[in-house]
């Protein structure tokens, strides 16, 4: 018996590294799992921050290092929206107060109507290169906030983007809720993604969105001292389920219901209704009254010099 065992293990043994060998030699020389990146990024940002209906009662496993005080307690980004086209929204109590004293926004001159737009890129999910035809078309300018996935794998869209005169702005490298990190790792999300695209690109990021609209006073402090401007925006919708899109008139809807004076709209790049409505959204805005600001406007309202 132990024999015949002896035998087997023998004859087992060149076949289980060869087995292995070619597993290795396969994942090296296999593409990039492409779902890796819609995983990561599934929740851009939640509903409930999105339609700021429903309160957002942080847990205790959402306070940096253990700590619950003000200024290292995670805060999500949250606004109740006006009852109807023109209203402004309402931000948390005590939010507008604390993105001012770091040179951060979400809304820009209330008293004019004007409007900026604004898209996260995630991942590519093949719309932006409509979504870059209609604002060339319409000479409009937005920020693209991309990750480090997306620096990475989409050169071109990105090139596009600088050479259209829209602003590329840093959403992290690997979209990581800011105020669970300590001091060090915010920096580093931040700062090497930055680092990467001057590389590329020889120009540096100034616009910063946080992942999820998470934030905190210390978040905030970091990144402002770092030179970034936070851009929170005072509208946004469930749009970045790609598995519930709805067609475009339900995103063309949502938008112009909700459009105000110095509104900075939220859209997902990878919504085939954002990319379908854009157009007739932009037509619309238009109509009634409003006009799109040039983004690189917004460092300035922020900093306190427009």
């Amino acid at each position: 018996m132990e024999a015949a065992m002896e035998r087997t293990y023998k004859h087992l043994g060149p076949a289980v590294v060869l087995f292995l060998a070619i597993l290795a030699l396969s994942l090296l020389i296999a593409p990039e799992l492409s779902g890796m990146d819609r995983l990561i990024f599934t929740e851009e940002i939640t509903g409930t921050l999105s339609e700021g209906e429903i309160p957002v009662i942080p847990e205790p496993r959402y306070y940096a290092s253990g700590i619950n005080d003000s200024y290292s307690r995670l805060r999500s980004w949250g606004i109740k929206r006006g009852e109807k086209q023109g209203q402004l929204p309402t931000a948390d109590p005590g939010a507008p107060e604390l993105l001012a004293k770091y040179n951060s926004l979400y809304l820009a001159d209330t008293d004019k109507k004007t409007i900026y737009l604004t898209f996260d890129e995630g991942y590519e999910n093949g719309y932006t290169s409509k979504i870059l035809d209609v604002l060339y078309e319409n000479k409009v300018n937005a920020i693209f906030f991309i990750t480090g996935p997306y620096l990475d794998k989409e050169d071109a869209l990105v090139q596009r983007m600088l050479d259209e005169g829209h602003a590329v702005g840093n959403h992290t490298v690997h979209h990581k809720s800011l105020p669970l990190l300590d001091d060090k790792e915010i920096e580093e999300e931040v700062v090497e993604l930055d680092r990467k695209f001057h590389q590329k690109y020889g120009r540096n990021m100034v616009f910063l969105r946080p992942p999820k609209g998470e934030y905190s006073e210390r978040s905030l402090s970091i990144t402002s001292k770092l030179g970034y401007v936070n851009v929170f925006w005072s509208f946004a919708y469930d749009d970045w389920s790609v598995n519930n899109q709805r067609g475009w008139e339900y995103a063309f809807k949502k938008v112009t219901d909700n459009l105000h004076n110095g509104a900075i709209i939220l859209l997902h790049a990878v919504s085939r209704d954002n990319a379908e409505a854009l157009d007739k959204i932009i037509e619309y805005a238009r109509s009634a009254g409003y006009e799109f600001g040039d983004v690189f406007e917004l460092e300035k309202y922020a900093r306190g010099d427009g």
